[in-house]
């Protein structure tokens, strides 16, 4: 990548140079081409506008252009907001950093003129927009994810830099008696790992086996189950069979847990199944928990139609589909937002699983929850899989990483497209309610 010798004033305002006349305010004319005697370098094509979700300052575009002989001086016209003067830099180029500071989401031009010209000799698109946050996720359905399965996710890591991910991970790791105490601890490292060193979250996922039911001080229900006639290891069961109260005794013994093995507090959820009710969510919401992530768009798990998982999900999740985005919901209706809301955030699961997905329809996805053009406010894409072994296999692997491959090339970072990854713990700030 070729790198450019950086003496640049910054330049907020109007900068007048020597005994030269100050930049006019009024925009040139666009050329009808670009003059080829101008080089421009450093216009990027995308800009994210900053929200409450975003890390990053506000950003400087740097405006650099090789001029021909005879060339006083190069002012620049950047959207309808900053008008301002290049500075003549030691190696003859001109260069300024503007900040793009109130220019509003849209496409925008940057319009360069030489020596007062009223026509400018170079007109250079540039957009603004609001992000387009892709969340990527994983449901611990098992007590041990298997380390192939993490394997994979630090292969993510390594090989997506801006990745960050949230993993729902079951508090049943912990209250499994197949489980060694040093295996528990090596996915607690694992995990802590991700967390430190990434940026991932570490959320909750809560399939009611018996085991951490018992654990928590209540009575397993065995007899409301997705799959089969009765469960009597807990897993398939609907989460909703707890009710609020009990729900909550679950949270607790869930965030007890957490706390005792360095995982933190969860402040994020996904029901096992999707299977959350309205009392469920309001029990998250009882217990201090930001985000859930449930709501599910079901027509995507077709594999499982007619059965009791596809029944209950289309019943429960109706409206939920590929371009659902992040809604508090009534506290009397879990489907949509009212006057009086639950303070927590329902983040649609509108990308379903991988496990459910081809390559091209995780794609396709993407695609419909954002057009190309500049977003004027943010959108959510959630997607996620299962890392366990040997179910989080090779061919799961390539799909997900074949998706993160697609959105890296849209990524804000890169200048590439409004794309940012985030965890669905720092996504709840985008979305006030």
């Amino acid at each position: 990548m070729r790198t450019w010798p950086l003496v640049i004033v910054l330049s907020l305002g109007v900068l007048a140079c020597g005994d030269f006349p100050p930049p006019r305010e009024d925009k040139p004319s666009a050329p009808a081409e670009n003059d080829p005697a101008y080089k421009v370098d450093g216009v990027k094509e995308w800009w994210i506008v900053p929200d409450a979700a975003t890390t990053e300052p506000a950003q400087l575009m740097t405006i650099l252009v090789t001029v021909p002989s005879g060339t006083d001086f190069v002012d620049a016209w950047v959207g309808d907001v900053r008008v301002t003067r290049l500075v003549e830099q030691p190696n003859g180029q001109h260069g300024v950093q503007v900040s793009l500071e109130g220019i509003p989401a849209g496409t925008h031009q940057v319009l360069l003129a030489a020596n007062g010209s009223t026509e400018a000799f170079a007109s250079v698109p540039f957009k603004r927009t609001a992000p387009y946050y892709v969340l990527v996720t994983t449901d611990w359905d098992f007590a041990d994810p298997g380390n192939q399965a993490n394997t994979y996710q630090d292969m993510m890591h390594r090989d997506h830099s801006d990745l960050r991910l949230t993993h729902f991970v079951g508090p049943y790791t912990f209250t499994d008696p197949a489980m060694t105490e040093a295996r528990k601890t090596e996915l607690v490292t694992w995990l802590q790992k991700q967390r430190d060193t990434f940026g991932d979250e570490i959320g909750l996922h809560i399939h009611p086996y018996c085991h951490f039911v018992t654990a928590a001080g209540l009575t397993c229900v065995t007899d409301q189950s997705t799959v089969y006639a009765t469960d009597t290891t807990g897993y398939t069961i609907k989460l909703g069979a707890y009710g609020r109260t009990d729900f909550g005794t679950l949270l607790e013994h869930s965030k007890a847990i957490f706390q005792q093995r360095g995982l933190g507090t969860p402040k994020t959820f996904r029901a096992g199944g999707w299977t959350a009710t309205l009392e469920t969510i309001a029990a998250l919401a009882d217990k201090g928990f930001t985000a859930d992530t449930s709501a599910l768009n079901w027509k995507r798990i077709e594999e499982w139609s007619g059965k009791e998982l596809y029944r209950w999900n289309m019943e429960n999740w109706g409206p939920i589909d590929d371009t659902s985005q992040p809604y508090y919901p009534s506290d009397t209706n879990v489907l949509m937002t009212g006057p009086t809301k639950l303070s927590i955030l329902e983040v649609p699961d509108n990308g379903v699983m991988i496990d459910y997905v081809t390559l091209p329809e995780m794609n396709s996805l993407f695609d419909a929850n954002w057009n190309g053009e500049p977003l004027e406010s943010p959108r959510t894409l959630m997607m996620g899989f299962h890392p366990a072994t040997p179910g989080f296999n090779e061919g799961e692997y390539l799909r997900v990483d074949g998706f993160l491959k697609y959105a890296d090339q849209r990524l804000g970072t890169r200048h590439l497209g409004p794309v940012v990854y985030i965890t669905l713990e720092d996504v709840v700030a985008a979305y006030a309610p």
